[in-house]
């Protein structure tokens, strides 16, 4: 059975600019239910399906296919709750792991947010200068919710 362990932060300073080239990710949802969240992604030329299960603190299951790139893009413009969400993904190594920076445009555009994979819940791992405040049981910064609630719009709800 496969288990996804992440941990998020938001970012304290733009250090990790150019150690990275990022790829345009498109992703929506099927499915945002909490227990069942089903994730259609276009990441640069690839197609994913993803099944992610209920979230306990940083564990969750997941699984993950690959899918043909026109069905992923039929999906996410005809099926995928709206808006969709976009943003360029950079892959940094640092320490023993390797850490994704996602930096959002479109309708959460302004938005950035490191992450890091782990193998185990209480893996110990190296934090860069650069990341800040971890956001990890924070559900607003979780990509489904980002759907229904998009970063631009949390200034003006008060």
């Amino acid at each position: 059975m496969s288990f996804e362990i992440e941990r998020k932060f938001l970012l304290s300073h733009d250090g990790w600019r150019g150690l990275a080239t990022g790829t345009l990710y498109r992703q929506g949802f099927l499915s945002t239910d909490k227990e069942r969240v089903v994730r259609v992604r276009i990441a640069g030329d690839r197609g994913s399906l993803t099944i992610k299960g209920l979230t306990r603190g940083a564990k969750r299951r997941e699984f993950e296919y690959e899918i043909p790139l026109d069905e992923a893009a039929l999906l996410l413009d005809e099926l995928c709750h709206q808006p969709l969400i976009e943003k360029h993904r950079y892959c940094i190594p640092h320490g023993q792991h390797m850490w994704e920076v996602d930096e959002f445009i479109g309708e959460n555009a302004g938005l950035l947010i490191a992450e890091v994979e782990l193998s185990a819940e209480d893996e110990s791992v190296e934090l860069p200068d650069w990341v800040g405040q971890e956001v990890t049981e924070d559900h607003r910064y979780a990509n489904a919710s980002l759907v229904s609630n998009p970063y631009r719009r949390w200034s003006t709800e008060g």
